[in-house]
């Protein structure tokens, strides 16, 4: 099997925040950095895997502040754990604001990506070479991500026909919500 290194596919990318952009609070859209984070695991995923790699899941999104139009979005992005055909990007947006040099980190994801061949079949991925205690760290949470998951999949394939009416009224007792 082939190793590669972390800082071979690490993937830094900027983009301008633009009036087109913005949503109807006056702000950037969350679906135009969605749809950055996207472009740039897909970036990062292609560099480790070098394939054609495809979007399994967005394992985490947490938007901590807003973008403002006029920011500079950049998005850091590092493979940190690697399966057989997938592997979880990390990603870290931060915001520079031209006036006043203010960063500001905005969001964090982490998204599983798939490497593909040409007629669509999933492939080996490279293993991943872990340099640092940074490295190790990011893998063995990727590997927590993973198993979570996988769980949470499992979870809505059930369709929960495994709990009964009485279990999940039980379950929602303390919850806001009225069951007629």
């Amino acid at each position: 099997m082939q190793y590669k290194e972390v800082r071979d596919s690490e993937t830094t990318y900027t983009e301008l925040m633009i009036p087109s952009y913005a949503n109807f609070g006056g702000k950037v859209h969350g679906g135009i950095i969605l749809s950055l984070l996207d472009k740039v695991a897909y970036i990062c995923a292609s560099k480790h895997s070098h394939q054609y790699c495809v979007t399994v899941a967005v394992e985490g999104v947490e938007f901590k502040s807003p973008v403002e139009v006029g920011d500079l979005v950049e998005i850091k992005a590092s493979v940190n754990y690697v399966g057989r055909t997938t592997m979880i990007v990390g990603m870290r947006v931060e915001c520079f604001k031209p006036q006043n040099g203010i960063v500001r980190h905005t969001n964090s994801c982490y998204f599983t990506m798939a490497a593909k061949d040409d007629l669509g079949n999933l492939v080996e991925v490279p293993g991943l070479i872990l340099s640092n205690d940074t490295e190790l760290r990011r893998f063995c949470e990727g590997k927590f991500i993973r198993k979570i998951s996988q769980e949470k999949r499992e979870i809505l394939k059930s369709n929960l026909t495994n709990i009964t009416r009485k279990e999940m009224e039980a379950d929602c007792k303390e919850e806001r919500c009225q069951i007629k």
